[in-house]
């Protein structure tokens, strides 16, 4: 069954070009079109789609406030937030409102399709050491870990699972981390899935979140 794809973004000749390099795609579908975040959500509602190509700077709803109502409908799309700019503020407030990920605008032909791929298997896009320079830049805008409700969530862990859950948020790969702590890497890989049930969360993009939201790491990457 093919990827059902929706392209959000104000500007028509971006979808345009967009629409085309996916429609060649045998595994991909692009079965809706958007202009706007209003627009968005209200085709949303009657359109199955798989994963959202979103755009941050729109008119009526930008897409930092669409992700973020489309993330918290039951069984949301994936969302891949399109940003002119690498580490810009924009991405930021799109990974916390839930998205999966960010791409540049100018990316790739082949890393666009290869990162829809990614999103619609289960898998984060953006690299966790690109989420970790993402947040070491914004995290004086974070609330601290006292403040942090979310921070008591982390006694569901073992020590174990925060061991790998503050690696995943160094940046650190499964078989970078499975070297570090001497362990297989499927048993990291079954760590990791164990975190994101416990704490309720997507992918490891969200696993790097909220590891600085609560302050299990701080700034510059460091527990």
């Amino acid at each position: 069954m093919a990827i059902r794809v929706m392209l959000v973004d104000d500007q028509v000749l971006l979808r345009t070009g967009f629409r085309m390099v996916l429609a060649a795609q045998p595994d991909m579908e692009v079965v809706a079109e958007a202009g706007d975040g209003v627009e968005a959500l209200q085709v949303l509602r009657t359109t199955p789609v798989d994963v959202v190509l979103m755009d941050v700077r729109m008119p009526k709803l930008d897409g930092v406030e669409t992700t973020r109502r489309v993330c918290s409908e039951p069984e949301p799309p994936k969302v891949l937030i399109l940003t002119t700019f690498d580490l810009d503020e924009y991405a930021f407030s799109g990974l916390k409102a839930g998205a999966s990920g960010f791409m540049l605008k100018d990316v790739p032909p082949g890393e666009l399709l290869s990162a829809i791929r990614a999103v619609h298997s289960g898998d984060a896009v953006v690299a966790p050491s690109t989420t970790r320079r993402l947040l070491d830049r914004f995290a004086p805008m974070l609330p601290s870990a006292v403040q942090e409700p979310r921070h008591a969530e982390l006694s569901r862990l073992t020590e174990r699972e925060r061991e790998v859950m503050v690696l995943v948020a160094q940046g650190l790969s499964n078989g970078e981390i499975a070297a570090r702590l001497v362990l297989s890497e499927a048993t990291v890989k079954t760590h990791v899935g164990r975190i994101l049930t416990k704490l309720g969360l997507r992918d490891r993009v969200q696993v790097v979140v909220l590891a600085y939201e609560t302050g299990l790491v701080r700034a510059g990457g460091q527990p």
